[in-house]
């Protein structure tokens, strides 16, 4: 039950933050992070996406490898999409991630007016300036203040314990197909409390209240 509360939490944990980084997103007088309105109904939440890493270690030939996972979450429908996977996120890396997800009609964040990320220094001045060039305002957020970017960290406690700590990945090939699995799990099949307890893009429409519950498998196992 623990993991069920988390998500809603999180969003008391990001209308609470919402002063520190009011003057960053236009005049409001509310929380920026979900209850402020833009005008014609629009919501902040709308027009937020929040980043993030996280690692996981792989065993390969070599031993232990640490993988770097780059992730980007949209706030209000929180649909996630995993960037890029790499051991080495260096800037050029980073460049490449930033023109991805700026993509004009495709990319991640082309809904996007804001995007919160930590003082992490793999976020460049290079991926920032590219980040503006597609229309989008990175904004950096005080140190030690998880709480406002509470989304993308409640996915990574969810990612991790839900599926990374649960298997045991032997090189790239497998962690790209779990992470990918547990995704559309995410988005299809795991209801999220914080969302009135409803899946986020439920592939099934029609709902039967009779009969027996299948089981489908996705990662298989040993």
């Amino acid at each position: 039950m623990q993991s069920m509360r988390r998500p809603m939490q999180a969003d008391r944990d990001l209308d609470a933050g919402g002063p520190q980084l009011g003057d960053a997103l236009a005049d409001c007088d509310e929380s920026i992070l979900g209850i402020c309105d833009l005008g014609g109904g629009v919501r902040h939440s709308l027009l937020l996406a929040g980043t993030d890493f996280f690692t996981a270690e792989v065993l390969t030939l070599r031993g232990l490898v640490t993988y770097y996972v780059l992730f980007f979450i949209h706030l209000e429908s929180r649909r996630v999409d995993i960037a890029g996977i790499t051991i080495h996120p260096d800037e050029p890396w980073m460049r490449q991630i930033a023109r991805n997800v700026t993509m004009e009609g495709c990319g991640t964040l082309r809904d996007c007016r804001y995007l919160l990320h930590d003082r992490d220094t793999k976020y460049t001045q290079s991926f920032r300036a590219i980040i503006v060039s597609g229309r989008v305002e990175p904004l950096v957020l005080p140190a030690r203040s998880p709480n406002l970017n509470a989304y993308a960290e409640r996915w990574v406690r969810s990612v991790k314990e839900e599926c990374l700590s649960k298997v045991i990945l032997f090189g790239e090939r497998s962690l790209r197909p779990a992470l990918s699995e547990y995704v559309e799990h995410y988005h299809a099949e795991r209801n999220h409390q914080g969302k009135d307890n409803v899946l986020l893009f439920s592939r099934n429409t029609s709902v039967r209240r009779t009969g027996h519950v299948q089981c489908r498998e996705r990662l298989g196992g040993l």
